[in-house]
């Protein structure tokens, strides 16, 4: 049985979070924006782990100091911006840290168009450990857009404040994107490595039993191998060769498939099943989708 504190509490109000943490009541029930200074950290006995139903941006003026890629660390002064969907556990924290947490309802985005892009900002998928790390220009921005939208909620409610927050929130994602691409570029000889790494993981696939084991390599399995989050992976992998994680693995399919059709004389529903296809006519719906040839027509057009 596990103990009481191991088990989720589960926050669908804004005002409830607030006061379970011991903040003050949000001036809007569904849009907050708190000093994380001014968090009362719950004892073990009332919930040790909670999952909110907001959308999560927390600026941290500090981000223990160093961010991993790859294999490598970087020191990164300024701090950075942590991004987390709804329905995502969390652990009370055990010490104190210093910035600021910007709380989003997903109902406070209905009738706008920004509800729907939101699954396009790709960084609320990331772990914790792949945050947007800010550097001095880039942090007065951030901050910038933050006070704006603080003082809209604190003094500033009038027919026009939605509206002004919402344009407020989609700049920052806007911005966050962009920063976001600059840290890939900054670290590209980190990710040039990485990218050579995962040539190798899939070619050992491949090469190996988990074709006929596992079926075709996933998005997720990847991620796993070069420890990132499978979304951290795709964004970082479109910003070096245009494709995302997927169309990364299918690339890598497609040129196998080829190479198999081309230099050997296995049948092609040989060929799928030795690719990780459960049928031969998914196989060859895949590969003529990506070639506009069935496997047939590639082999007789190459012999």
């Amino acid at each position: 049985m596990r103990r009481k504190e191991n088990i989720p509490r589960k926050f669908d109000s804004l005002p409830d979070f607030h006061r379970a943490f011991g903040l003050q009541q949000p001036t809007h029930p569904l849009i907050s924006f708190i000093n994380i200074e001014e968090i009362s950290i719950p004892t073990a006995e009332s919930f040790y782990f909670f999952i909110l139903n907001f959308y999560k941006i927390a600026y941290k003026n500090t981000l223990c100091g160093q961010a991993r890629y790859g294999q490598n660390y970087y020191d990164f002064g300024e701090g950075g911006l942590i991004f987390t969907a709804p329905n995502q556990v969390f652990e009370s924290p055990k010490s104190s840290a210093s910035g600021y947490i910007f709380f989003i309802h997903p109902d406070f985005l209905l009738t706008y168009p920004l509800a729907k892009k939101m699954k396009e900002y790709g960084f609320f998928s990331y772990a914790a450990n792949e945050a947007l790390h800010l550097s001095a220009e880039e942090k007065a921005t951030i901050i910038a857009i933050f006070k704006i939208i603080d003082d809209e909620l604190k003094s500033r409610i009038d027919d026009f404040s939605h509206d002004v927050v919402i344009s407020q929130i989609e700049l920052l994602l806007n911005y966050s994107n962009r920063f976001y691409n600059r840290q890939f570029l900054t670290h590209k000889a980190v990710y040039n490595n990485l990218l050579l790494q995962l040539e190798d993981i899939l070619e050992a696939y491949f090469n190996g039993p988990k074709p006929l084991n596992d079926g075709l390599p996933s998005v997720h399995y990847l991620a796993e191998q070069v420890n990132v989050s499978p979304g951290y992976l795709s964004d970082m992998l479109r910003s070096l060769t245009g494709q995302n994680a997927q169309q990364h693995i299918h690339h890598k399919l497609v040129e196998k498939a080829k190479q198999e059709l081309s230099t050997t004389l296995l049948s092609v529903g040989e060929i799928a099943h030795t690719l990780g296809f459960e049928h031969p006519q998914s196989f060859s719906k895949f590969f003529k989708a990506k070639t506009k040839l069935t496997p047939l027509e590639f082999r007789k057009l190459y012999n």
